[in-house]
């Protein structure tokens, strides 16, 4: 798998040389007046895709983080239920215990009919 991937990025960086060789034109760039510069063409198109990364790469950093926030709400609510879930297990039911239980089973033995 190593080798494929070597020879894929091998032919990106050679289609990337032949591209910049192919494209050397200058291209004049001005906005009004405040700002006036000449580039190479291919100069300009790896301008444009490298500040095309960055931003992509701000705005993932940005949604890790949100997500980041959501996991840890998420985890805290998910603890906060089993604690309830926990203490809910810990103490008896008002409907229902087992010392109730046990009264009413030895009253019913005692007060049945005597089978023998």
């Amino acid at each position: 798998m190593n080798v494929i991937y070597t020879i894929i990025g091998a032919i990106v960086v050679l289609f990337l040389i032949t591209f910049s060789l192919d494209n050397t034109d200058t291209v004049r760039l001005h906005y009004y007046g405040y700002f006036e510069r000449q580039l190479p063409g291919y100069m300009l198109i790896f301008l444009s895709f490298l500040v095309g990364v960055v931003f992509t790469g701000i705005l993932g950093v940005v949604e890790r983080f949100r997500m980041s926030r959501t996991i840890n709400r998420l985890n805290k609510t998910i603890r906060d239920l089993h604690r309830e879930m926990r203490d809910r297990d810990n103490t008896s039911s008002p409907f229902y215990s087992e010392s109730q239980n046990k009264k009413n089973t030895s009253d019913e033995v005692e007060s049945s009919p005597g089978k023998i």
